[in-house]
């Protein structure tokens, strides 16, 4: 059984997320205050920890970083983090904060799953929702050529 510490303001979000992973494989911890992640990780030591963009006390990219400065300094193991961001622009936040992988609310059971499964199988997960997409069909492209 896995250990994920949930970190939100907002019991919905923390909620959408544990009822979109269930309870069978995952244990949850849930914190309300940013500046409590910290002690949460000492004390539990989680698997991965999912990290909601805007936290009231402190943001989801400062609990990231101070996440990892404990980490490179010995006094917190090392923790996966999943972070949640508003927007697509939040993207080079998560990355800049060394995420192993963020999603883009509003948030899909599957996409929640498939980045857990990802992240805490030693891979990265970059939500694919709002990627660019290509505008001309390849079929068109491989058309013109034959031309």
């Amino acid at each position: 059984m896995y250990k994920i510490l949930l970190v939100a303001d907002t019991h919905s979000v923390t909620d959408e997320l544990a009822s979109a992973l269930g309870s069978i494989n995952y244990e949850f911890i849930m914190v309300d205050d940013g500046r409590n992640t910290r002690d949460a990780v000492k004390t539990h030591l989680p698997d991965l920890v999912i990290v909601d963009m805007q936290v009231g006390s402190m943001g989801g990219m400062a609990i990231c970083l101070d996440l990892r400065l404990e980490e490179s300094g010995g006094r917190l193991p090392s923790s996966k983090v999943l972070m949640i961001v508003d927007r697509r622009a939040d993207i080079f936040l998560a990355r800049r904060s060394s995420a192993d992988g963020y999603l883009i609310k509003p948030l899909d059971p599957i996409r929640i799953r498939k980045a857990v499964v990802e992240i805490l199988s030693n891979q990265k997960f970059e939500d694919p929702s709002f990627a660019p997409t290509e505008t001309t069909p390849p079929v068109l492209l491989k058309n013109r050529e034959n031309a």
